[in-house]
Parts: C-alpha cells; sequence; structure tokens
C-alpha cells in the first residue's frame, strides 16, 4: 500500500474484494448528477454585455481553480489548513457555491457588516469583501447603513428572492465548506496508521486502570496497528473503559476536522461539537477557519446502531447531509460498545464494512444513488462479552488484526481497584471488611471478582449513607449491606 497526498493506490490479490468494489464503482448509481449550485451561475454573472463576455469567462476559470476545465468539481489545487485562503480562488471551491452560501447568510441575518459576514462563513475579510463586490454587482446587496464605522449590508428585493430560492434549495448556512479533495488528502495525511505509540504512552494512558502487563502490551501493539482490535471477555470487567482510555492515547495528536465537506454543491456537515474536541490557542489569522483544529476524534456507538447510520444523513427539512458515524471518527477511534447487540447484525454489519477494514475506502451514498468515495480512516475497536465464535466468522474476525481478552479480576487487582475507588471518594478501607467483601463474593455467592464491583459497592454504601444521613464507612455491616442490595441473591 502506497499513500500520496490525495490518493490511495492498492494491489491486492484479494478478488473477492476487487470484485465488490468493481461492482460499487461501476452501474451501481456512480453516475454524476448535474449540480445544484453550478445551476445558479448564470444568477451571479454580470449583465450580458458581448464585449465583457470572453473577459468575464476568463475570470471565471482564474477565479476557481477548482473547475479543472469542463468538470468543474475536480480541483487540482489542495491547499493545508495551515495556509489562510486570501482569495476566493485559493478556496479551492467553485465560485458560486460561496457565492449563494453568502446570499443565505445574509438572508438570515437581515443585516451584517463585511467583517460579520467573514466571520459566519469562516472565511477571510479579503474573501468576504470579494464576494461582496460580487453581490453588488449583481444587484443583489446594498449598503444599509454604518455600524462602528463599518458598513452594513443588506439584501436588495432581488437579493431577498434569491435567498429565498437558495434556502429552498438547502438551507445550510454555516461555515463555507472544503472540496471533498481537500478533505480526502488530509484525512489520508493524518492517518492513525502514521501514529508510533510507545510503551510510555500507553502506560501514562492507562495509569489509572489496574490491567496486568500482558494486556497493556497487546493494547500498544494495537494501537500501532492502525487497524481494529477486537476486546472480549466477561461482563464487568472494563471492556468499554479499556476502549474509551485507548483514544487517550491518540487524543494527545491534534488533527484537522473541517466544519463541511462539499461535494458537486451538496453539503455534508462534518464537525459536530458533542464529538469533536476543539484545540483552542490556534491563531485564525493564519489558518483556514473552514477547519477545526481538534484532539483525534473518539466515538462510541452501542446497542442503537442501525446500517442506516453507516450512509449519510439526509435531512429532508434542511436539505443537506450530515455525515454518519465512521466520517466523523475518521483519525481517530470508532468504538462499537456491546458488539452483537446492536440492531444490526454482525454479518450486515461484515458486508458493509468488509472493504473499509481491508482497504481503508468507505463508499457513502447521496440522494439519487450517487455513490462517493471517502477514506476509512480509524482504530475500529470492538468490544463485546459474548463469544467471539458465535459473533462472526473466521473472515471478520482475520480482519480484526489485534484480539484482546481481557479476564475477571484477581484478589490483588480487586484489592487494589477498590482501595482506589475509596481514595477517590476520601474513605477509609477497612482490610479486614475487605478481606471478608472477596470472600463472600467468591466463596458464598459463587461470582466472579469483576473491575466493575468495587465502583458499584462503594456507590451502594454511599447512597445508604446518604439515605441515613450519616457520614459513609466502609466496614463490614455496610459492605455486607451493599453485597445484599447488588447481588441476585437465591431466595
Amino acid at each position: 500500500m502506497t499513500e500520496g497526498e490525495g490518493t490511495i493506490s492498492v494491489k491486492s490479490t484479494n478478488t473477492a474484494i476487487e470484485s465488490r468494489l468493481e461492482f460499487i464503482r461501476s452501474g451501481n448509481g456512480f453516475a454524476h448528477g448535474s449540480s445544484t449550485a453550478a445551476s445558479t451561475m448564470e444568477a451571479w454573472a454580470d449583465p450580458p454585455n458581448p464585449a465583457t463576455l470572453e473577459k468575464n469567462e476568463a475570470s471565471e476559470t482564474a477565479l476557481s481553480p477548482a473547475r479543472g476545465g469542463k468538470d468543474a468539481g475536480n480541483d487540482s489545487t489542495v491547499m493545508a489548513p495551515e495556509h489562510r485562503p486570501r482569495s476566493i480562488a485559493e478556496l479551492g471551491m467553485r465560485r458560486a457555491i460561496v457565492e449563494d452560501l453568502a446570499v443565505k447568510t445574509l438572508y438570515l441575518s437581515g443585516t451584517i457588516s463585511t467583517r460579520e459576514l467573514a466571520r459566519q462563513l469562516r472565511v477571510s475579510v479579503n474573501v468576504a469583501d470579494e464576494l461582496v463586490g460580487r453581490m453588488r454587482t449583481a444587484l443583489l446587496c446594498q449598503v444599509a447603513g454604518m455600524t462602528a464605522n463599518l458598513p452594513t449590508l443588506a439584501l436588495t428585493e432581488q437579493g431577498r428572492k434569491r435567498g429565498l430560492e437558495l434556502l429552498s434549495q438547502s438551507q445550510y448556512a454555516g461555515a463555507a465548506p472544503v472540496s471533498l479533495e481537500s478533505y480526502v488528502a488530509q484525512v489520508r495525511k493524518q492517518s492513525v496508521r502514521k501514529i508510533v505509540v510507545r510503551k510510555a504512552d500507553v502506560e501514562r494512558a492507562f495509569g489509572d486502570l489496574i490491567l496486568d502487563s500482558k494486556v497493556l502490551g497487546q493494547i500498544g501493539t494495537g494501537l500501532n496497528s492502525g487497524a481494529s482490535i477486537f476486546v472480549h471477555g466477561p461482563a464487568g470487567v472494563g471492556k468499554t473503559l479499556i476502549a474509551e482510555t485507548m483514544s487517550r492515547v491518540l487524543a494527545e495528536d491534534d488533527v484537522w476536522i473541517p466544519y463541511a465537506v462539499d461535494v458537486d454543491g451538496q453539503t455534508i456537515a462534518v464537525y459536530d461539537p458533542m464529538v469533536h474536541k476543539r484545540v483552542e490557542g490556534f491563531d485564525s489569522e493564519t489558518h483556514d477557519e473552514r477547519w477545526v483544529r481538534c484532539q483525534r476524534p473518539s466515538v462510541l456507538v452501542g446497542g442503537e446502531l442501525t446500517i442506516d447510520m453507516l450512509d449519510l444523513q439526509f435531512n429532508t427539512s434542511t436539505k443537506y447531509y450530515t455525515g454518519p458515524v465512521q466520517m466523523k471518527a475518521n483519525n481517530g477511534v470508532l468504538i462499537l460498545d456491546d458488539f452483537g447487540r446492536q440492531r444490526v447484525r454482525p454479518e450486515d454489519l461484515l458486508n458493509r464494512w468488509v472493504v473499509p477494514l481491508d482497504r481503508g475506502i468507505d463508499f457513502l451514498t447521496m440522494m439519487g444513488g450517487r455513490k462517493i468515495e471517502i477514506p476509512f480512516e480509524m482504530l475500529v475497536v470492538f468490544a463485546t462479552n459474548m463469544d467471539p465464535a458465535d459473533l462472526v466468522d473466521a473472515a471478520f474476525l482475520r480482519r480484526m488484526q489485534t484480539k484482546i481478552r481481557v479476564d475477571t479480576a484477581t484478589d490483588d487487582q480487586f484489592r487494589q481497584i477498590f482501595r482506589r475507588v475509596a481514595g477517590r471518594r476520601g474513605l477509609t478501607v477497612d482490610e479486614g471488611a475487605l478481606s471478608d467483601l472477596i470472600a463472600v463474593i467468591r466463596d458464598g455467592l459463587r461470582e466472579e471478582l469483576r473491575a466493575c464491583q468495587p465502583r458499584d459497592l462503594v456507590n451502594q454504601v454511599c447512597w445508604s449513607a446518604q439515605y441515613e444521613d450519616r457520614r459513609p464507612m466502609l466496614d463490614r455491616g455496610s459492605l455486607m449491606g451493599a453485597v445484599e442490595a447488588y447481588f441476585l441473591t437465591k431466595a
């Protein structure tokens, strides 16, 4: 496998994968539809003076490097997020897309200054000035007054009609999107496969957990693979916590996430403040504000996962797309918790992700059946308490490069976890009572010692003390009361 700035070239001997790729790419809704944004170019053109037509066509090409000749969707120039565009041409987008977005923003704002327009579009003031100049030339906006020595703009009657028409096609009016080519190039550049994880990194991230060195070593190996990891074992041993902590190792590295991606005039929202943690302190005067500097993302999905959540989500009201979970997790970690209990069968997930897990590419379907190819660049962690042999076949297990079994706790591990949980609550542990607790769980109740039990039992003690309006004590009586409330006992 060889990786370039924005492309990936793979030579595979797997004929099943190759035939599936050919099926997806050919005759399966891959025909390029007409662009909505392209149809709006005429409305932006200057009055059709024959003497200036030739000049306007030349400037159109010069201002829009993304046009690439006849195919306006191809961008031969991909700008890095570290570069701040100073003109519409440097945005790497078709000019009509950005201009339409400016009209919609002005329509929704009523009146707005050039600086505020730049802020809402996440572009430089230079770009906003250029947009305003074109809107005024097209008689779509006018100066409506002054605010703090800055002119405020408002749409003309013609501009309001145009804004209403554009909003009926798509209500997206946020940050200007980046091109699909730029997104693909940046995701490849930030691939998790390029991260080198050291033993010290893993030990630091997992310092709060009690794990043996064998498991830590397997975690480090899996993180360095940049591929999928299968974490399995009994319920309550900390598999989900281990999977979430893996993302802490990768979170020390920052990546660029776009607010949105444009695909031939169709907008896909990518940045999600609930998922992506912004890194503060980056100078907006030096980088492209259409990108957000974030920690590597960590996305967790559980039993709510459906097969539809793995494709583009089109909102019929707003008329734009939201990226699926794996697109939001690109360059980070995607955790499938309680694998096997989702609303999508493991076999269906295998069929959906056989190409992405093997080739690092995914195919998303747009309205009308067109498919687009995006990178599948993330660490996928499957966590389950079910028997792996009952969940998936050998072909799927082979694609999970690292398998980590997490077992129940030993007596010593249980004691360490219990002391640590009690310490966080400011409580003192009665060692004799702790020994009795272990004996009751193991010998009396015939239960295994699990990493979740210390936390749950201490919670029971604290809740009971709260009810009785007294200070919690981890003595034998309190712990035995917690055992009766927590474990199922035979009548």
